[in-house]
């Protein structure tokens, strides 16, 4: 069965940095679109960024731009977010998501879009 598995979650300090991996399994990886979200406390799950199948297309929540990189191993079958100059607000569970979908600006956003969902990463920002 679809398997993802996200790592490096933790806690951090404002203004630090942290690594995020997703290790898929059990689906043809270079035909997903691969996709994080976040949800924080009391909050909806929201879009934070995305990839198209082979890499060279990224999408960015506007809050994050600038800050967070998406990037993905078709060889690894993994998905990595790397997250600089953290803020208090980027405390949240981080979601790896797959889609089968060929992701275009608007859908790769949507939740509704992916069709495997990992279990979530923490991440914790302190100030």
């Amino acid at each position: 069965q679809v398997q993802l598995v996200e790592s490096g979650g933790g806690l951090v300090q404002v203004g630090g940095s942290l690594r995020l991996s997703c290790a898929a399994s059990g689906l043809t990886f270079r035909r997903y679109t691969m996709g994080w979200f976040r949800q924080a406390p009391g909050k909806e799950r929201e879009f934070v960024a995305a990839v198209s199948w082979g890499g060279d297309v990224t999408y960015y929540a506007n809050s994050v731009k600038g800050r967070f990189t998406i990037s993905r191993d078709n060889v690894k079958n993994t998905v990595s977010l790397q997250i600089d100059s953290l803020k208090p607000e980027d405390t949240a569970v981080y979601y790896c998501a797959a889609s089968g979908y060929v992701g275009t600006d608007s859908s790769v956003r949507r939740s509704q879009t992916y069709d495997y969902w990992g279990q979530g990463t923490r991440v914790t920002v302190s100030s």
